[in-house]
C-alpha cells in the first residue's frame, strides 16, 4: 500500500458558503498515480466542514443554510461567545455536527462518487477564511 497526500488552499467569504472542490480532489487522486484505494478529504479548522452532496443552488444556498439555522441558530446563546467574544459559537457547533472530513473510495484513478454527488467545502464561520484542504490517499 502506498500513501499520497496533497494540500490545496481555498479563500472563502464566510456565512455558510458552499464551494465545490470535486475537481481539485479528483485532480489529486489522478496525480497520485494510485488506481484503487481510500481517500480522505479533511479541512483542519473548527468552523468548516467537508460533505458529499449535490452541488445545486437551491440546496446549497437555501436548504442547507436553513437546516443549519434550525440545528444551531446564529442568535442562540453560546458559552463559546461569552468566553471569546467572537460571535461564532454557532459556527463551531455546525462544524461539529457536519464533520471536518469525508472519506470515500476511489477506483481506476477516479473518485467513486454517485452521479449527483460532489465534494463540498462548507465555510461555516462568520468571516472570510483561508482554508487548507488535505487530500490523503491510501491505495495501490
Amino acid at each position: 500500500m502506498a500513501v499520497h497526500r496533497q494540500t490545496f488552499t481555498i479563500e472563502t467569504k464566510g456565512q455558510v458558503q458552499a464551494i465545490d472542490i470535486t475537481d481539485k480532489v479528483s485532480d489529486a487522486v489522478r496525480k497520485s498515480g494510485l488506481k484503487d484505494g481510500i481517500a480522505c478529504v479533511f479541512t483542519p479548522g473548527s468552523t468548516a466542514a467537508i460533505v458529499a452532496n449535490e452541488f445545486e443552488p437551491g440546496l446549497m444556498r437555501t436548504d442547507l443554510p436553513a437546516m443549519l439555522e434550525r440545528i444551531a441558530p446564529a442568535e442562540a446563546g453560546y458559552a463559546h461567545n461569552e468566553r471569546w467574544s467572537d460571535d461564532n459559537g454557532h459556527s463551531h457547533v455546525r462544524s461539529a455536527a457536519m464533520g471536518q472530513s469525508y472519506t470515500f473510495p476511489f477506483g481506476g484513478g477516479k473518485p467513486l462518487l454517485g452521479t449527483w454527488q460532489q465534494l463540498i467545502l462548507l465555510e461555516l464561520d462568520i468571516r472570510p477564511r483561508t482554508r487548507d484542504v488535505v487530500v490523503q490517499l491510501v491505495g495501490e
